[in-house]
């Protein structure tokens, strides 16, 4: 549905060298798919969602939707779209502003409010329908937010930073959210930098890093690692048996820290527990896609 071909954006300067903001950028997004962008601040993915949705262009390569340009495809189609902040005025109130929103949606007359209600209980803002955004909270201007992306049927949906100031039974409730807007007709775009959400919600999470896309992963295939990787291990008893089973391992109280394959893995526990040590848990110590993300970006 969504294909970049060598993509690239450089903000200009009259006084000095532009900016490369977008270098090169190859991607598609398919019908069916939920793909997460992720990077670090200044990587390029606001960039990349501008051109998106046909408010930047392309100085170079070719970016389409559906085989059109964005700007003619939005203005067609439309797009499901929650920013990262929020700026409408805040004076006014919750479902005053859905109601402005659904007009410029284009959703008939006749069943705005039938699909104003259906998105306020999706997001569970009843009780704050009638106050003003300046009177929300963070979380709470995030859910009409996400109520107002969530009003018209869109075959493209993009939301940028969705669980910013959700709490974490809400941030619980917008995994639910994605699987159901989920479908075969369908393309969800996440950028966000809570890996572990995009690692729940995605099925490939494209890696950006100084305008370019370092990596894309594969979530769904346990992020393509299959290297050796951090273990954190919890026990109950002897925990310098298991970090004498494992080089370079290190302990505190009863959590233990080593590097190793799975293989290695199950020999050092093995060895650990003929030694005495009683084994609770054994955990990566950060998910694959967080292992991915620091292979791939450079610190700065």
């Amino acid at each position: 549905m969504i294909v970049l071909d060598n993509v690239s954006k450089t903000y200009r300067s009259w006084r000095g060298p532009g900016v490369r903001a977008v270098s090169n950028v190859t991607l598609e997004l398919k019908r069916g798919e939920v793909l997460g962008i992720a990077g670090p601040n200044g990587a390029g993915k606001s960039t990349l969602i501008a051109m998106l949705l046909g408010m930047l262009t392309p100085d170079e390569g070719e970016l389409t939707i559906d085989g059109m340009p964005p700007r003619r495809y939005v203005e067609r189609n439309g797009v499901a779209y929650l920013p990262e902040l929020m700026t409408w005025p805040l004076t006014w109130r919750s479902d005053e502003a859905l109601k402005r929103m659904a007009v410029l949606a284009g959703i008939p007359a006749e069943r705005r409010d039938a699909e104003i209600e259906r998105v306020i209980e999706a997001v569970g803002i009843g009780e704050h329908r009638r106050k003003k955004l300046k009177a929300l909270s963070k979380g709470n201007l995030q859910r009409v937010g996400l109520a107002h992306a969530l009003l018209a049927d869109r075959a493209m949906v993009i939301f940028d930073e969705p669980t910013h100031g959700l709490d974490p039974v809400w941030t619980a409730r917008f995994r639910d959210i994605v699987a159901g807007i989920r479908r075969a007709d369908r393309a969800v775009l996440i950028a966000s930098h809570n890996l572990d959400e995009l690692e729940r919600l995605c099925d490939r999470v494209a890696i950006v890093d100084r305008g370019a896309i370092q990596r894309v992963v594969e979530v769904r295939t346990d992020a393509g690692i299959t290297a050796a990787r951090r273990w954190r291990i919890r026990v109950t008893q002897a925990p310098d048996a298991v970090a004498a089973a494992f080089e370079g391992a290190t302990f505190n109280g009863m959590d233990v820290e080593c590097t190793a394959d799975v293989a290695g893995l199950n020999a050092g526990l093995a060895t650990a527990i003929n030694a005495g040590a009683l084994v609770v848990a054994v955990a990566p110590a950060e998910s694959s896609l967080e292992e991915a993300f620091r292979s791939a970006v450079t610190l700065r």
